[in-house]
């Protein structure tokens, strides 16, 4: 049966009743997509455009982000609930397994995922993830994320937008592509201020390090691949943690490039991501072997 529909839209009911927009693209195992602080479900075109031509894409606005409910109390957010959500979202669409692909936030939440609900994902991609995580810098980010909150609620989302899209590692994308990120500037200025501002105390502000997860994430079984760009510096460190850390993980570092990392490298992102998905599905993407984490250098003593 063809389905011509462009995409089936709905929304999942978090455990609190927020009402959280989906967008679903395509048929085949599902693939589920997180989003960023700074991006929403619209964030994920390039990426479902070529995905939903084999796999049944599902992205969805986080609670804070408008289509979906803004709710207004604090202790609504939390990366905790983050991953209740997500997996709301797929209870709502009736997915026992996806293959999970988050960026930023949004790969924080799937790494969370990972550790609380294994059964869930089929795969992990964690592209972006890592600011804060450091212990030494942990307390400066926790400053910085309470100073944005601020920004965004005296300046207001639009104006705030103008100057968040020309962060560090944003300004590669700008540079490269300068249709792509103005459109990326413009959906961020759309973006509801509370809603922002919630989540940027909540869920970004209050995250445990990685770091002290490094336990629990030294027991993940799930096969992951971790993305960064080498531009990325608030993700190198932490991502080099987390690919020594979890005994199933790959790390692919994009060349001159920085957070944005699906928008900036559509292509590449697409084709580094596609042939990790063709791994896991041929069973080829198992446990690092034990024998690669000799001191040694040749393994010759």
């Amino acid at each position: 049966m063809h389905q011509h529909s462009a995409s089936r839209t709905s929304y999942a009911v978090a455990d609190d009743g927020t009402r959280l927009h989906c967008e679903e693209t395509g048929t085949g195992f599902p693939l589920l997509f997180i989003h960023e602080f700074a991006g929403d479900h619209r964030s994920w075109e390039p990426q479902v455009r070529h995905f939903s031509r084999s796999y049944r894409c599902i992205a969805y606005a986080a609670r804070g982000y408008p289509p979906s409910d803004v709710p207004s109390q604090p202790e609504q957010y939390s990366q905790a609930r983050a991953v209740t959500d997500a997996i709301a979202v797929l209870d709502h669409l009736g997915i026992d397994r996806a293959h999970v692909v988050g960026l930023s936030m949004g790969g924080f939440c799937a790494l969370h995922l990972g550790l609380r609900h294994l059964e869930r994902a089929a795969s992990l991609v964690v592209a972006g993830c890592g600011y804060g995580a450091q212990p030494e810098r942990q307390a400066g980010f926790r400053e910085e994320c309470e100073a944005i909150a601020t920004a965004l609620e005296a300046e207001g989302a639009a104006a705030f937008a103008a100057r968040y899209a020309q962060g560090p590692a944003r300004v590669q994308f700008q540079n490269k592509d300068p249709r792509g990120w103005a459109e990326f500037a413009r959906m961020l200025g759309e973006h509801s201020t509370p809603g922002s501002a919630l989540t940027m105390r909540g869920v970004q502000k209050s995250r445990p390090s990685l770091y002290d997860l490094r336990e629990e994430l030294s027991r993940l079984t799930v096969p992951t691949l971790i993305m960064t760009g080498d531009e990325d510096e608030g993700c190198l460190e932490p991502d080099l943690m987390l690919k020594r850390t979890i005994p199933t993980a790959g790390l692919a570092v994009l060349p001159r490039s920085g957070h944005t990392l699906n928008l900036e490298e559509p292509d590449l992102f697409n084709r580094t991501v596609g042939d990790f998905l063709a791994a896991v599905e041929r069973g080829a993407w198992g446990r690092r072997d034990p024998r690669s984490l000799s001191a040694s250098t040749t393994g010759i003593e």
